[in-house]
């Protein structure tokens, strides 16, 4: 199958899976809504907070935190990153929003109210995709791993390794927390993994195939990125690097 055989292709390599794993749900989309997206925001994170998105955007030189206005797309308020710094995932901790970046190993803290800039601090390793789980910061980086962290020291809390019917799943890229489930995209791929923060295992996948062709987007790099989550409103928000769009989506012939 189409969706087994992409995934393979980002997993280290495996002994045979366990036969008492179980089954992998596999879902499709409908679109509920459309909404204008900056098409120069290269996005890296995405999340949602009172009425508003907050997106980070990479590039070197290019890369900046902003609010949004979801009708508009256009930036109500917004912070440059040093032009050193590839900016990556963002969550929301508190009345900070926390931020990686990619290479540099330097993380960002800005007031979610203003977006001036309150404090940075170091990790190893590179930084992809940021989420809240609980009271632990989750960072993707690249491998199959997702770390956990005390975001008010930055100490490494544990680590889980993600996995797809037994065999490790790298590239995990932005990261949203909803219902309790870390939902991660895999970079490169149209697809987005539901995961079982407390044992790696991917729960579900969801198939958003179709939708980067519905953006109009041709560009290698032009993937799918970002993952929203209003909990008030229960509505789901997806877009993807340097799409004209950004989709309100509901999950579809999950089985």
């Amino acid at each position: 199958m189409m969706l087994v055989f992409a995934l393979a292709l980002l997993a280290e390599p495996q002994a045979a899976a366990s036969p008492a794993l179980p089954p992998v749900e596999r879902c499709s989309y409908q679109i509920v809504e459309t909404f204008p997206h900056d098409i120069s925001s290269f996005t890296q994170g995405l999340f949602w907070h009172e009425g508003h998105l907050y997106e980070s955007t990479g590039q070197y030189g290019q890369s900046r935190v902003a609010r949004l206005d979801l009708e508009t797309g256009k930036a109500l308020a917004q912070t440059q990153l040093s032009s050193d710094q590839f900016g990556e995932g963002i969550t929301r901790w508190g009345d900070q929003i926390i931020g990686v970046t990619w290479r540099g190993g330097v993380g960002n803290r800005w007031s979610i109210e203003d977006l001036k800039p309150v404090g940075a601090f170091k990790y190893s390793g590179e930084g992809w995709g940021l989420t809240m789980v609980g009271d632990s910061l989750v960072l993707s980086d690249g491998t199959p791993a997702l770390r956990f962290f005390d975001p008010a020291t930055m100490e490494e809390r544990r680590r889980v390794t993600v996995r797809f019917a037994g065999r490790p799943v790298a590239m995990l890229n932005e990261l949203e927390t909803i219902d309790g489930q870390v939902w991660a995209n895999v970079w490169m791929t149209d697809f987005i993994v539901r995961i079982d923060p407390a044992t790696g295992n991917v729960a579900s996948l969801v198939d958003l195939t179709t939708l980067k062709a519905d953006a109009g987007v041709t560009g290698t790099d032009s993937v799918l990125n970002g993952i929203a989550w209003d909990d008030e409103g229960k509505r789901l928000f997806v877009t993807g690097k340097n799409w004209p769009k950004l989709y309100e989506i509901a999950l579809a012939d999950c089985r």
